[in-house]
């Protein structure tokens, strides 16, 4: 398998909360794969009815977190705390950035321009973003 990454991309998480949730051009689907809906459920003492609705449209996703009504915002978010940052869904983890497979072994890292961490912090690797795609390969097996 191989991929392909933005080049001179620089980016470091600015604690916005931008991606956690809904905002005035966007609404987010927060996507969880099965697994991940069973851990956190297991980690936090909830259902995964509590903490997620099922969704079929999306090919290796099988849930969307829930969101408050007040706002959009992931179910987990205090401020601009993560309560799950220690398992937060793949999704989560790889924002801005998000994997796309091109067909035949081959995937592209796509990178969103509305976060606000993009364009400062360090220089991103290759290594950073094949830590990534490990990251996902092993997910969805």
């Amino acid at each position: 398998m191989a991929f392909a990454y933005p080049r001179k991309v620089r980016w470091s998480c600015q604690r916005c909360t931008l991606c956690c949730g809904d905002t005035p051009k966007r609404e987010r689907q927060i996507l969880l794969l099965e697994t991940e809906a069973e851990l956190i459920k297991t980690k936090t003492g909830h259902t995964v009815d509590e903490i997620a609705t099922p969704v079929s449209k999306f090919h290796f996703y099988k849930y969307q977190l829930r969101k408050r009504s007040s706002d959009g915002k992931c179910i987990f978010l205090r401020g601009n705390h993560c309560m799950i940052y220690e398992f937060r869904p793949l999704i989560c983890r790889f924002y801005p950035f998000w994997l796309e497979k091109l067909g035949s072994g081959k995937y592209v890292f796509k990178v969103s321009t509305e976060c606000p961490g993009i364009g400062r912090g360090q220089l991103l690797s290759r290594k950073f973003f094949l830590e990534l795609f490990r990251e996902a390969i092993e997910a969805l097996e």
